[in-house]
């Protein structure tokens, strides 16, 4: 970034002074003269904002999906997407969706425009939030709603409950993201912004998200499938490594912080040197990759106890 040129800091300095030099001789004549400068009268306060008015509705829903099914995810602006992994063949999807108006009426109103809707067929089911940040969708369906409506406070959050080894695919905004006990491909872009937790012990997993602070926590001793890339543009990420973990693990920090190292078991791979920002890995007889990057923020390597 190029530095202001000096001629600029002159103007703004000389600019300050003016104003200060404007105001200065009224209030010099009047404390010379023993005269008591008037105090000028208080600016009427505007009447406080009545508080918004908020109402939480929950809705429930569940949908088969066969083996080998893929579950997408489409989440709010605002709002956290919590995925569990289970044993039946089924999707259950919880939603809280909260919403805030000035009145009842336009409550009703805005909650029935920023909700969500479920598509689904054999293998493959869809959440999607449908919500007044779409232009698109607000044009068409809040036509002659107030201007200052759809500037009003929501925010859904998601939990689902999916088959363990299904196709997993989110798009969230900002808020928590919590993943468990999923081993099929994962795909993942998320606002982030709160902290977010991935315990995970395998699958083929790629991950974006824009703001941590991120857990990755691995229970297992080794990582079932592929492996995971996850890539944090800004926020701390610490990776959490069972006793006798065996896998690569790759892990580097673009611009400012560090990578930290504190399990024991990781050493560097062959013709690799780690530095402050870098480290290629090998612990134990190695295996899948685990590969990290952070724009801005501390990348930690640390054991736990896989009990944890």
């Amino acid at each position: 970034m190029k530095s202001t040129p000096p001629k600029i800091h002159a103007r703004a300095l000389l600019f300050a002074l003016a104003v200060v030099s404007a105001a200065a001789p009224a209030h010099f004549a009047s404390t010379q003269s023993g005269r008591q400068p008037k105090e000028a009268k208080p600016a009427p306060q505007a009447a406080p904002a009545a508080p918004l008015l908020k109402r939480t509705t929950t809705r429930r829903e569940v949908r088969r999906l066969g083996y080998g099914g893929s579950v997408t995810v489409y989440g709010a602006p605002e709002g956290s997407v919590t995925v569990e992994g289970w044993s039946r063949d089924e999707v259950e999807i919880t939603a809280e969706v909260e919403q805030s108006a000035d009145t009842e009426e336009n409550l009703t109103r805005l909650a029935a425009l920023n909700t969500f809707a479920i598509d689904d067929d054999v293998n493959h089911v869809r959440v999607m939030t449908a919500g007044l940040h779409d232009r698109k969708y607000a044009k068409r369906a809040a036509r002659g709603l107030p201007k200052h409506l759809p500037g009003m406070p929501w925010r859904i959050d998601y939990r689902l409950k999916v088959p363990a080894a299904v196709d997993l695919e989110i798009n969230a905004g900002r808020g928590a993201l919590v993943i468990s006990g999923v081993e099929g491909g994962l795909r993942i872009n998320a606002g982030g912004g709160a902290e977010s937790l991935f315990a995970l012990a395998g699958g083929d997993v790629e991950a974006t998200l824009a703001a941590g602070p991120v857990r990755v926590r691995v229970p297992t001793r080794s990582w079932r499938g592929r492996g995971l890339r996850l890539r944090l543009a800004s926020g701390d990420l610490t990776l959490e490594l069972p006793p006798g973990f065996s896998g690569d693990v790759d892990a580097e920090v673009l611009r400012a912080g560090r990578v930290e190292n504190t399990f024991a078991g990781l050493a560097p791979r062959e013709r690799t040197k780690p530095t402050e920002r870098s480290l290629q890995g090998r612990a134990g007889q190695g295996g899948a990759t685990l590969s990290f990057t952070v724009g801005d923020g501390t990348l930690s390597i640390k054991q736990v106890d896989s009990r944890q």
